[in-house]
């Protein structure tokens, strides 16, 4: 098993700010398990007895609606934590942690979390930044979900996705997502999402095979989000 010592992703979260000690201890009491594609980590209403630092792959984040729909919320990939405002504010999980690829997350127990947070101020300032920090990017997510077009939402969508995961060899985004997925981060029908990449196609903006999405004019797609 992995020594949180020798981890770089924790330099991507708050787990950076701990003493050597508090390492040794994490690394001592942690598990570490490695979730296939398509796996659940956590279900949206779940009581969690601690968080996960996703050490390798990537997951989404997503929440049930009203009408039986799933909304992707964001996306995580290594270096970030995941529930730890759940177990903070001893609430239900308010979003359901689904693995994109195979992904490798270790836990730590709640009553670990609780103990650093008492005992390490520089790490609990960081938590709370990176909460605040979270909740304006839900903040943001839910202003462009309510003002701007399905047209805009994609290239907005298409231009983050690329910034999150980069590009493969080939120049494709580094993520692979079906139909159904994007059109559940933009907040549309399939159908909707499939016509609007058909379009972007033939306007020669992206090349589409199969899942894997090439951008052409990154300026094109950048003035489709602005809404011009």
């Amino acid at each position: 098993m992995a020594n949180c010592q020798q981890c770089i992703t924790r330099q991507f979260n708050a787990l950076q700010k701990l003493s050597k000690s508090q390492l040794k201890t994490i690394s001592d009491t942690k598990t570490q398990t490695v979730f296939e594609k398509g796996d659940v980590v956590f279900e949206e209403g779940a009581n969690l007895n601690g968080i996960y630092c996703v050490s390798a792959g990537s997951c989404k984040l997503s929440k049930l609606s009203s009408n039986g729909k799933d909304q992707i919320v964001r996306f995580v990939r290594e270096g970030e934590l995941l529930g730890y405002r759940s177990v903070i504010g001893e609430e239900p999980a308010g979003l359901t942690v689904t693995a994109l690829e195979e992904m490798q997350a270790c836990f730590i127990s709640k009553e670990e979390v609780f103990e650093m947070l008492k005992t390490n101020p520089n790490f609990s300032l960081d938590i709370f930044k990176t909460a605040c920090h979270d909740l304006q990017m839900a903040n943001t997510a839910l202003t462009n979900m309510a003002q701007k077009s399905v047209r805009e939402r994609l290239a907005n969508t298409l231009l983050f996705l690329k910034k999150i995961f980069g590009l493969d060899v080939d120049d494709n985004i580094n993520v692979q997502l079906s139909r159904e997925e994007i059109a559940n981060v933009i907040g549309t029908a399939t159908e909707s999402a499939i016509r609007l990449l058909s379009e972007f196609k033939k306007e020669e903006l992206i090349v589409l095979k199969g899942k894997k999405i090439k951008i052409l004019d990154y300026k094109g797609l950048e003035r489709i989000g602005l809404g011009f």
